[in-house]
């Protein structure tokens, strides 16, 4: 991961980073804080990863803070989380209480420095309840919404709402994956760090290892699809796909992920996976350590397809770096994946796992449109999904809370 913006100055535009230093120098001095509930694992973590240090290189007081809890705590905001995206789950008032009770238990600890700043940022449900426990507050404070909300389940809409309705403003990725709220709304898609080691440029050498230590038959294609083990990342839909490929062409799946300190689920997910696989030796599942960000980078590099078949999405990160790899990206047509993938210019949405299988042979019969849909499917993040223009954004709405100059361009 780069620590100043001269990194990138190869890589994006030049007036892209004149920019970016004259919004920041707007802003130097600034203490920006930024919580949320976990520091690896997830698009959520990766991101704050790049932005905290860039946004201290641009002259800002830039602090990310995590929040601790138990695994009650984790297993009621999972629940939280399976409900915002529309999934039926019960919540009592037992959950409701351990999700405050938590955040109360971290405020002793977080409270100066969250009563004190000019901007907070906090990431997702788990830590919403903060912006009531700090009734002294001096500055402005923001929910950043990762997810699709946009049809959840009303119960849990209806105990999660009052948490974050008295926001200064929040954000989403997509205007569809917005609910009322009584505060101005603003657009910011995620991104990805071009320069970090899951995104870099690898060696032929360093790639080809890889591919040797995970067994891969480098004569055969290889389908990729790296992601939390996770229901709604659907990897028994993708095993289906594949054993109707298999029937026609020889290939090889790589599930590959990690778990999250923040989704208890994993180990559930990975047991029903690798009942699935029954002894295949073509479907290679690995359970990655969170900083297996190179070894995640080679993977996609190696695959012929990257494959990211969710049925529900908040943005889809993995599906960025597929496409900044240069790779086709068949993935579920949901969320912010529709925002990514066209069909025949950045890879193929598909809603089944027989349309996932359909695509699949049509690129592998059709080798010249791999080749170039991934050469499109690179330039489309270029213009569109790095991390300068995410950070822009951001600052954008920092200089417009503060200050309250005009209407940013984001505003939903």
């Amino acid at each position: 991961m780069a620590k100043s913006l001269t990194a990138y100055e190869g890589i994006a535009d030049p007036s892209v980073i004149r920019e970016l230093r004259t919004l920041g120098g707007k802003l130097k001095g600034i203490r920006v804080v930024h919580v949320n509930s976990t520091r690896e694992g997830g698009g959520v973590a990766e991101i704050l990863t790049w932005m905290v240090p860039l946004m201290c290189d641009l002259g800002m007081d830039a602090i990310w803070e995590v929040i601790e809890g138990t695994g009650e705590f984790f297993s009621v905001t999972k629940s939280f989380h399976n409900g915002l995206q529309g999934f039926p789950v019960n919540i009592t008032r037992r959950d409701l209480d351990t999700h405050l009770a938590v955040n109360e238990a971290n405020l002793a600890r977080l409270r100066p420095i969250l009563e004190d700043a000019e901007i907070v940022v906090i990431h997702d449900p788990q830590p919403a309840p903060l912006l009531g426990l700090c009734p002294e507050r001096k500055g402005k404070w923001v929910w950043r919404a990762h997810i699709d909300i946009s049809h959840p389940y009303l119960p849990v809409w209806k105990a999660l709402r009052p948490l974050v309705t008295d926001y200064d403003a929040s954000i989403f990725s997509m205007s569809q994956f917005a609910q009322p709220l009584p505060h101005p709304q603003f657009l910011i898609a995620p991104s990805i760090d071009p320069l970090s080691d899951k995104n870099i440029d690898l060696s032929q050498a360093e790639i080809n290892a890889v591919r040797a230590d995970f067994g891969l038959d480098p004569d055969r294609p290889v389908l990729v699809q790296i992601s939390r083990f996770d229901r709604f990342k659907d990897p028994l839909g993708v095993i289906e796909a594949y054993r109707m490929v298999r029937k026609v062409l020889p290939v090889q799946l790589v599930l590959a992920g990690g778990g999250a300190t923040d989704d208890p689920e994993g180990k559930a997910v990975l047991d029903e996976v690798m009942e699935a696989v029954a002894g295949d030796p073509d479907i290679h599942v690995l359970l990655l350590p969170p900083d297996a960000h190179r070894t995640i980078n080679a993977l996609q590099r190696l695959a012929d397809i990257v494959i990211q078949k969710s049925v529900k999405e908040g943005f889809g990160l993995t599906v960025t770096e597929g496409l900044w790899k240069g790779k086709p990206v068949i993935g579920g047509d949901v969320g912010g994946i529709r925002r990514q993938v066209f069909n025949y210019h950045t890879g193929f949405l598909v809603n089944t796992p027989e349309g996932a299988a359909h695509r699949i042979r049509f690129l592998l019969h059709h080798r010249g449109m791999i080749d170039e849909i991934g050469g499109k499917a690179k330039e489309f993040v270029r213009e569109n999904f790095l991390l300068t223009r995410h950070l822009r954004e951001y600052l954008t709405l920092f200089h417009w809370l503060l200050n309250g100059e005009g209407e940013p361009r984001l505003y939903l």
